[in-house]
């Protein structure tokens, strides 16, 4: 069965499946590529690490895929290194920038002084709009089942229809994606393709510290908590020591500041706990994932994972 359908600008990928972007450090090159190599459209994050580094696994990216796949870049907009790293991005010629946790109508400027399609994360018909009218080439429409800073506290298959309905761009689904069921349900409502990011962390091929992989399996139903980010929104978090320890509002002390975030809290600091449980001390940094995170009991090659999810969608249809 043909599932070729998702199709923005230039890129027409075998598979309807994009990987969503997940800093600091979780999806970088390996994982990307893998993506890429298996049918899908692979994203870098941008988040959190240095335009030098981020130029280098743009490149790599580049090699495993043998310049064939699809690469992207995802930056979070309320990060003060955003533009400097979008525009490293695009002078690399990645085929699409990719933003959320704030609206840059910069971005899209950007995108057509470079050529680059821009895809925005949006959680309501009414940014998917301005989005479309800004210059997007796709809209991702993210549920509250998402992992990591969430947008809205209304699920999925809730806006999915408003989005789709407002905006003649494509819309990707995306928040709570695992299964090919989970596809073919937002492909008959409308969506162009989804964006998973969960399950590929636990991949051979993820980034992630084997410790942060590990912490995927362990979780059990009702472990993934909402917490408050020094960024002003709700985030997704595996519970740990760091989530009980941010719980109570309870200031963190760090060694010091990154001075990573354009507005910040300062009630911990974001950039330093999301360093420290990818570099493997997953009790006091935060480990983000999506509501089902509970659902994943294996880590496996990027390739099985996609095998697997398009045998389940073609039993879906």
């Amino acid at each position: 069965m043909n599932f070729s359908g998702l199709i923005i600008e230039h890129m027409k990928p075998r598979l309807p499946i994009i990987q969503g972007g997940m800093g600091i450090g979780v999806s970088l090159s390996g994982l990307a590529a893998a993506v890429a190599n298996a049918g899908g459209i692979g994203t870098i994050s941008g988040t959190g690490i240095s335009v030098d580094m981020l130029r280098d696994h743009i490149r790599k990216a580049r090699e495993l895929t043998k310049g064939i796949g699809y690469i992207g870049v995802n930056v979070l907009f309320a990060v003060n290194a955003f533009a400097d790293n979008i525009k490293a991005a695009m002078e690399e010629k990645v085929d699409f920038i990719i933003s959320g946790a704030g609206f840059s109508r910069d971005m899209y400027s950007w995108g057509r002084e470079y050529g680059v399609p821009v895809i925005s994360i949006v959680s309501s018909a009414r940014f998917a709009k301005l989005a479309e009218k800004m210059g997007a080439a796709a809209v991702v429409v993210e549920g509250f089942e998402a992992g990591g800073h969430l947008g809205t506290d209304r699920p999925l298959f809730d806006i999915l229809p408003e989005v789709i309905e407002a905006v003649k761009i494509p819309v990707i689904a995306a928040g709570g994606i695992l299964h090919g069921d989970d596809i073919a349900r937002a492909l008959q409502m409308g969506a162009a393709g989804v964006q998973m990011g969960t399950r590929f962390v636990a991949s051979n091929e993820c980034d992630a510290h084997p410790a942060f992989k590990q912490m995927y399996l362990d979780c059990k139903e009702g472990d993934a908590v909402l917490v408050k980010t020094t960024v002003g929104l709700q985030g997704r978090a595996i519970k740990n020591h760091f989530t009980d320890l941010i719980s109570d509002g309870k200031k963190v002390k760090i060694p010091h500041c990154y001075d990573c975030l354009k507005n910040c809290s300062y009630q911990f600091c974001t950039m330093d706990s999301l360093m420290k449980s990818i570099d493997g001390d997953v009790q006091n940094g935060l480990v983000f994932a999506g509501a089902r995170v509970h659902e994943i009991d294996n880590i496996l090659p990027v390739q099985v994972i996609m095998d697997s999810i398009m045998k389940e969608l073609e039993l879906a249809n």
